[in-house]
């Protein structure tokens, strides 16, 4: 099933983020993915208001049992978000629960057992 897709346009004002928490929700209800694609292409440059949005926008997915996910993220809003500690699911990037296709978790021969 492909998940539906959210355009973020930019840049998105506080007042706005409530609606599009509310939009985010319904599109999981509606949509039965799980999961909501954010296109974030069109934010502008990252800041802390990007952040802010996407944390909240997670925030609403969860807690209609889903999640988001981005779609063109621009380098510096990826760099911004690790720096603050949020991780977000990208499109063409394995999921990170999954190793990516092809790789294997080896153990060294002097690792001590878990």
């Amino acid at each position: 099933m492909t998940p539906p897709v959210l355009v973020l346009p930019g840049p998105v004002t506080r007042d706005e983020v409530g609606g599009l928490s509310e939009r985010v929700q319904e599109l999981l209800r509606a949509g039965g993915a799980g999961v909501v694609v954010c296109d974030v292409a069109g934010l502008g440059p990252p800041g802390l208001g990007a952040v802010d949005l996407l944390a909240r926008l997670q925030l609403a997915a969860r807690r209609a049992g889903g999640r988001i996910r981005l779609r063109d993220p621009d380098p510096a809003l990826g760099a911004l978000l690790d720096l603050v500690g949020l991780r977000f699911e990208t499109e063409g990037q394995p999921e990170q629960r999954e190793p990516a296709p092809g790789v294997e978790e080896a153990v060294e021969s002097g690792d001590p057992a878990a």
